[in-house]
């Protein structure tokens, strides 16, 4: 009877044991997921220490303070472990044979085809550039913005912090990037977590307005979160058989309702290998209320459901794995990847991934570029040659190496039918100083600016030196009129003139550190004068005219 009872209090510390890792660990119930087969073993190894402690109470003999295992007892246990051991081994040989079968050296074909991709037109899918929808931060400068509004929230700032996740999506036609608050510490999250997280940081990335977004109702369910409200652990426990991807994304929805967008990951070579999505499950940040869908499903105003780093991963598979696997190592025929980052450009009210298309070999130039859906994992392929985004990088800084500024990753746009990387170059505090282009087939040609404005003004007219007109040139526009006032003002250190011309509302600014528009100094009241200008840009040309 005594033995009996203390078997089944083995066995109780044992499944309380087991309880407590899953409760830690949270493994999917899945045999897709390597988790699960480690915490099968993990299992069978407490299971088997369990047991050899049991025993050794009772066998284990002491000598001068010190255990002592003799070869009787060791052989005891070897022949009792011997069983767990067996299965311990099986358990471990059919999670290598699986990751081994599900590779792509076995299956590089599968791995090849999981990427449909498209051949498309440059100038038929990417329209001229529209410089208020241009996101002109990259996460780190988003950071810095986040993280100054919270200081000045001073009924916040002691008890919470801005999350890192500033997830880039499109919200009500316009590129913003949206992250939660977190708790502080532990002892913030006791004081606080009944009402929930309070608000999240909204940045628009073409403005750089940053808002912090009271809710009416906090953020019960979070990363930051302990115990059954956190995020991670309300999931698995809902859908214990799901394997979640690494990369669950914060968005708000077009009535800025906080949610959780989890993608599943589906494996459709072997039991480890091809991974895509499969399914979606959006949890309401706020109730914790979840919906699952089927990835085609999802709903528009979703942004993210498959990460820019599985999107490029899925790329570089059928780009490398063309010819096999033995090809991607050795000769390398054909073989393309992407190149070595990424960026975000909306398009049709969707966020897509932008990359670099370079051969393997490692030279400085693209054969052309990719864009990715990260909702639908839409894949489209543009056929343009030029100079890869280091290089590019390496040509806007040089402009200014005095002043030590670093290029962000570029945006790609698309500037008079021309593909042209766009990058802000910050200085050593991560602020923005000054924006660069840089044409994508002629990297020599790099126009730098204080403004989006200026920057692209600049660029226009190194475009137009070298015969390609801008589409912008059917905005120019002229004005003719009597000179009415003039007046010299200097504004951060240069010389600028207002001019205002009779019976015209409006006044001209003339910066006069663009050498076209020196000649200005030369004008007076009375004069009749010619100024060329497109709305928003400023002036492009000033001349005098007949009297």
């Amino acid at each position: 009877m005594k033995k009996v009872s203390r078997n089944l209090l083995l066995c109780a510390a044992a499944l309380l044991i087991a309880g407590i890792l899953y409760y830690i660990y949270l493994p999917a119930v899945n045999i897709h997921s390597a988790n699960f087969w480690f915490f099968i073993m993990g299992l069978l190894v407490v299971g088997m220490l369990i047991y050899v402690l049991k025993r050794a109470g009772r066998q284990i003999l002491f000598s001068d303070g010190r255990f002592v295992l003799t070869d009787q007892l060791f052989r005891e246990q070897m022949k009792v472990l011997k069983y767990p051991g067996i299965l311990l081994l099986a358990v471990f040989a059919v999670y290598l044979i699986g990751s081994i079968l599900s590779s792509p050296i076995v299956n590089a074909g599968k791995y090849q085809r999981l990427m449909t991709i498209e051949e498309r037109n440059f100038t038929d899918d990417i329209a001229e550039a529209d410089y208020n929808t241009i996101p002109l931060l990259d996460k780190d400068s988003a950071a810095i913005l986040g993280n100054r509004k919270m200081g000045s929230l001073v009924d916040m700032v002691s008890q919470f912090e801005v999350s890192n996740d500033y997830t880039q999506i499109n919200y009500q036609g316009r590129p913003v990037r949206v992250t939660p608050l977190s708790y502080a510490s532990p002892i913030k999250w006791l004081t606080n977590n009944k009402g929930g997280i309070p608000a999240y940081i909204l940045i628009d990335m073409a403005t750089q307005n940053t808002e912090c977004v009271k809710l009416t109702a906090g953020i019960k369910y979070s990363k930051s979160e302990y115990f059954n409200r956190y995020l991670y652990r309300h999931l698995r426990f809902r859908y214990p058989t799901y394997i979640f991807d690494d990369q669950i994304f914060f968005e708000i929805d077009e009535e800025g309702t906080p949610y959780w967008v989890c993608p599943v990951k589906k494996f459709n070579i072997g039991l480890f290998g091809g991974q895509t999505i499969g399914n979606v499950v959006l949890c309401n940040a706020v109730t914790g209320e979840c919906v699952d869908y089927a990835v085609e499903d999802v709903p528009q105003w979703v942004d993210k459901v498959y990460s820019a780093e599985l999107l490029t991963q899925l790329y570089d598979y059928s780009g490398i794995l063309k010819h096999g696997f033995l090809n991607s190592v050795l000769g390398q025929r054909d073989c393309l990847q992407s190149t070595n980052g990424y960026n975000y450009i909306a398009l049709d009210d969707d966020v897509w991934v932008y990359s670099g298309v370079t051969s393997v070999s490692g030279d400085q130039s693209n054969v052309g570029f990719v864009l990715m859906n990260q909702r639908t994992m839409e894949t489209r392929f543009y056929k343009v040659e030029g100079a890869i985004e280091d290089s590019a990088m390496s040509s806007a800084e040089g402009q200014v190496q005095n002043l030590g500024y670093v290029a962000t990753f570029p945006l790609l746009l698309n500037i008079a039918d021309e593909p042209t990387y766009f990058m802000a170059l910050k200085d050593a505090s991560g602020l923005v100083k000054k924006y660069a282009m840089v044409n994508v087939q002629k990297y020599q040609w790099v126009a730098i600016g204080d403004t989006i404005q200026e920057c692209e003004k600049n660029y226009s007219g190194l475009l137009n030196t070298n015969g390609i007109v801008s589409r912008n040139a059917e905005t120019l526009k002229e004005i003719n009129g009597v000179i009415a006032a003039v007046a010299p003002v200097v504004l951060e250190g240069n010389t600028h003139y207002y001019i205002c011309l009779e019976g015209v509302d409006a006044v001209f600014d003339v910066d006069m550190s663009d050498e076209k528009l020196i000649g200005v100094i030369r004008y007076r009241e009375g004069d009749r004068i010619s100024l060329g200008y497109t709305e928003g840009y400023g002036l492009h040309s000033v001349k005098e005219i007949g009297q």
